[in-house]
């Protein structure tokens, strides 16, 4: 165990006093359990309860640093960058963040431990996981010099085109990358994606032969199914080159290419009116920025026949405008470069404002906790193989985030919904009278 911290003892045990008193103040009010070891190897017991997980310090310098940020989000980071490994229940882990932001420290205690803090010994910092993919904006992004378009372009390229494979470790063989649809809890993840794309598919209330527009299509899953169960002609669009490729091969693979298309362009660059019977966007208009939220559903309603149905299936936020914090800042920086959220009744009125009647909002917060769950679980079982497609890196920024996110809206933060609206139009019936057909 020794190999795993820095190697001058000398130094390293000069500052291991200092760091215990320092965790004991820390978490001396800490009401769950951890156990800590420090670089020597030493081990520290913390909290009231017995320990769920441990936190392992792989150098003097990545404490040190920890300590004076008091910071959440650099807690992530070192343990991205391999200065911190966790071992154990990773969403008690996550839940530290309370304890950490609710941290009340007097002036005297905040100078006693800056004292402290000094007197460790920085050494050497054994980082496994240097090639950290993080966003940042060009300096013509900063500026507002660079189109909105190639910004979404090459965001939407760095959370989707990590890697096909890594994808496909974690999600259900369709490769459905959004919240399952629970009957119940224990459910496996395949039924309930398949339990969701029907949903769906029933609430747009699919015909055959009908045109049926998918913005932000995935990996293709869904045009898929409605063609192959429904009939419809199917497009979907996409900025994703690797979603776009296997979307392709999935359409030859099932013999749909006169039924299915897909293409490889930014929604506010589609032609035409009244195109389309129905549409539906799933996971998408979170990449959309809250500003162009009116232009995304303007579109929406240009290709959308009178009286024809779209479903806007998506998360949001309980707090509107993506104020700056811990979370946004982690998302914008590590998963999602463009994404924001907005609250349910911000983008119910949005839509109301493009000119759509809304005919029924369904809340999924719970079937996306499930989901979450899962994902994480199967993500941790092929961990090894996982390093096959990505660095240890990419490998551990999703298992935290993911987790994160389950937590999210286990809590309430976040929630999910799915919007059925019309295009209005005089004397038109979108919809059945009673929701029996979605559960016949």
């Amino acid at each position: 165990m020794a190999s795993l911290y820095d190697g001058n003892s000398v130094a390293c045990n000069s500052g291991i006093d200092p760091a215990k008193h320092i965790l004991s103040r820390l978490f001396r009010d800490f009401d769950g359990g951890l156990c800590i070891y420090l670089w020597d190897g030493s081990e520290v017991h913390l909290g009231r309860c017995h320990p769920t997980f441990s936190l392992t310090f792989r150098s003097a310098k990545a404490f040190q640093e920890l300590v004076l940020a008091r910071d959440p989000l650099r807690l992530a980071e070192s343990y991205f960058q391999g200065l911190i490994d966790i071992d154990g229940d990773l969403y008690s882990v996550l839940r530290l963040r309370h304890h950490l932001t609710l941290l009340q420290l007097s002036l005297i205690e905040k100078a006693e431990l800056a004292v402290k803090v000094l007197r460790i010994k920085p050494g050497k910092t054994a980082s496994t996981g240097s090639n950290t993919p993080k966003w940042a904006k060009t300096l013509a992004q900063k500026l507002g010099i660079n189109p909105d378009k190639e910004l979404n372009r090459r965001a939407i390229s760095f959370h989707y085109d990590v890697s096909n494979e890594f994808y496909a470790l974690w999600l259900d063989e369709q490769m459905v990358y959004s919240c399952a649809y629970y009957e119940d809890a224990a459910q496996s993840l395949e039924q309930a994606q398949r339990n969701k794309l029907e949903h769906i598919c029933r609430k747009l209330q699919l015909k055959p032969d009908e045109r049926l527009l998918d913005i932000g299509c995935g990996w293709g899953a869904l045009i898929c199914w409605a063609a192959e169960y429904y009939g419809v002609s199917a497009h979907g669009i996409t900025l994703s080159q690797k979603q776009y490729e296997h979307t392709q091969r999935t359409i030859r693979q099932r013999g749909l290419e006169q039924k299915v298309s897909v293409e490889l362009i930014d929604y506010r660059d589609l032609r035409g009116e009244v195109e389309y019977d129905k549409l539906v966007s799933v996971g998408m208009f979170e990449h959309v920025g809250l500003k162009n939220l009116p232009a995304y559903f303007a579109v929406a309603h240009r290709l959308l026949k009178p009286g024809g149905l779209f479903l806007n299936h998506g998360i949001t936020s309980d707090e509107g405008g993506w104020k700056k914090s811990v979370t946004t800042e982690f998302i914008n920086r590590y998963v999602f470069p463009d994404g924001q959220l907005e609250t349910i009744s911000t983008v119910q009125q949005i839509m109301e404002g493009a000119g759509f009647e809304i005919h029924d909002v369904e809340g999924l917060r719970q079937h996306y906790a499930l989901t979450l769950r899962e994902w994480v679980s199967r993500l941790e079982l092929r961990h090894e193989e996982a390093l096959k497609y990505v660095p240890e890196s990419v490998y551990r920024i999703w298992r935290l985030y993911m987790a994160a996110c389950a937590l999210q809206f286990e809590e309430g933060i976040a929630g999910v919904y799915q919007i059925l609206v019309s295009r209005r139009a005089p004397f038109s019936r979108p919809v059945p009278l009673t929701r029996r057909d979605l559960y016949r």
